[in-house]
């Protein structure tokens, strides 16, 4: 029984012995078979790496791994079998798109209504304004039961005035009047004029023969009360004003015109004006005005016009409706809530098959009826997102998708303009506004990365950025790591290489 128990222990030794073996053996072979890498390495290792991004700014591109130099995080790979599905765009699930209801719009070829339409509202025509001053200085003795906002018409008595320094130059005027010496009386005459004795003040004192010290101050037109400074027994210093009147025959149509719309707008066209107050009629106006200062919050521009007022009926404060007249023009036209404006350029959301999404790079024009007229970027029957597209994007710029440019649109459709309209693309290429020097990091297509100096017209410092390379603009011959000479353009709010040249070795 001994014994049976001892080679059941050695037995069970040897086992374990060779279990431990095999492991190290296995591991041996493991180690030998992937070159020194574990599983994970390996398969990883397996797929190319072009290039490490941070989501956060997928337009800079970093050659090794790390944290990222703009946000607190580290740098996500660029594989090779990647970047061909990034070229195509993002790809969103069907069934979420569904759940969005996110609405499509296919680019189409149309007219563009040169009608444009602005809001108004009625207010003062501030041109045609009364000032009524104290000609000398007095007191009150009468008022007329006046108030702000109170129309009254020409002529019509505001206060009653008591100067006393009148009655003297009066009774002089009256004795001289009596010598019939002509130039006497004409100079005493003209120092009640100078004392500021209205005409008819003066007209009633000849007539009578007796000093009058009493002006009743009366309105030089008609129209409403804005403010009314003189009240029973108050004292007041020659030169004070009394009271304001604005008249009421015109008045002016303030429209808030966008900012992008106010290059059709021509001073001295006529309008026609609806208001609200008065539904079905249709008034006739004249632009009288372009105010030259942009409203900061809706970016809108203030256009004037005024409008006659018979009778009085239109009020400041009523709301109306311009019309400015205009040809219809033939134009590519996408929806206008499908354009993403960004501030430094415009973009739309393209639908491509399969489900995948990718930004793309326009240019519009005039924007009437809730359409935008696109000069160039897209092609007729392209479809775009024409709701929820901000999200589209969002998602496309964390995946690092690049916009397609004008330039890669124009190369695709075989034209140089996507619009029907190719008069406004100009026939030549201007040189290039900005010039610097800088070294290649990476080409991809039409895209290059250049380290470069700084560029003092723009106040840039020296930094690494990516540049669109013009289709006219040869890259044969350059290479990575090149030092170069190149100058661009801003078009779009994008960097446009229009000319590079390759410095030699030597140089």
């Amino acid at each position: 029984m001994i014994r049976f128990e001892r080679k059941n222990m050695v037995l069970a030794a040897a086992a374990a012995g060779l279990i431990v073996v095999g492991g190290v053996a296995g591991l041996a072979l493991a180690r030998f078979g992937s070159g020194g890498a574990s599983p994970v390495a390996a398969a990883a290792g397996e797929r190319e790496v072009l290039y490490w991004y941070d989501p956060m700014t997928p337009g800079q591109r970093f050659d090794k791994p790390g944290k990222s130099p703009f946000m607190d995080m580290q740098l996500v790979p660029r594989y090779a079998d990647e970047e061909s599905g990034a070229a195509a765009g993002v790809r969103i699930d069907p069934a979420l798109v569904q759940n969005l209801g996110v609405r499509f719009a296919t680019v189409r070829s149309g007219t563009l209504e040169g009608d444009l339409t602005a809001s108004a509202v009625v207010d003062y025509n501030e041109r045609d304004v009364a000032v009524v001053q104290a000609r000398a200085g007095g007191f009150v003795q009468r008022v007329y039961a006046r108030a702000p906002g109170d129309v009254i018409a020409a002529g019509a008595p505001l206060a009653d005035l008591l100067v006393p320094d009148w009655g003297g130059a009066q009774i002089e005027y009256l004795a001289v009047r009596r010598t019939d010496d002509a130039a006497l009386i004409g100079a005493a005459r003209q120092r009640l004029v100078l004392l500021g004795m209205p005409e008819s003040l003066i007209a009633a004192v000849e007539r009578s023969g007796r000093p009058r010290t009493t002006v009743t101050i009366v309105s030089p037109i008609s129209g409403a009360i804005r403010t009314l400074g003189v009240r029973a027994g108050m004292s007041v210093p020659a030169g004070l004003t009394l009271a304001e009147i604005n008249g009421l025959s015109t008045v002016w149509l303030n429209a808030a015109v966008p900012e992008a719309l106010a290059g059709q707008l021509r001073v001295g066209r006529s309008v026609d004006v609806t208001l609200a107050a008065f539904p079905g009629e249709r008034m006739t106006g004249r632009l009288t005005a372009l105010l030259p200062e942009v409203t900061g919050d809706s970016r809108t521009l203030t256009a004037r016009v005024e409008l006659r007022n018979p009778g009085g009926r239109l009020r400041p404060g009523m709301f109306g409706q311009i019309t400015f007249g205009g040809s219809s023009t033939p134009a590519l036209l996408v929806p206008s809530e499908a354009v993403i404006r960004t501030g430094q350029r415009n973009l739309v959301m393209l639908a491509g098959e399969g489900g995948r999404y990718q930004p793309a790079e326009v240019r519009v024009g005039r924007e009437a009826g809730g359409q935008t007229e696109i000069l160039a970027g897209l092609r007729d029957g392209e479809r775009v997102v024409a709701s929820g597209q901000f999200l589209f994007d969002s998602e496309a710029s964390l995946s690092g998708v690049t916009a397609r440019s004008l330039e890669q649109a124009r190369a695709q459709s075989g034209s140089e303009s996507a619009a029907p309209t190719p008069a406004r693309v100009p026939a030549s290429t201007p040189a290039p506004a900005y010039r610097a020097s800088g070294r290649v990091q990476s080409l991809q297509g039409r895209s290059i990365t250049l380290a470069h100096g700084p560029v003092p017209a723009l106040q840039w410092p020296a930094m690494t950025m990516t540049f669109v390379v013009a289709d006219a603009v040869p890259l044969g011959g350059v290479s990575v790591g090149d030092q170069v000479d190149f100058g661009f353009d801003m078009v779009g709010g994008k960097a446009t290489i229009r000319s590079l040249t390759r410095r030699e070795a030597d140089q």
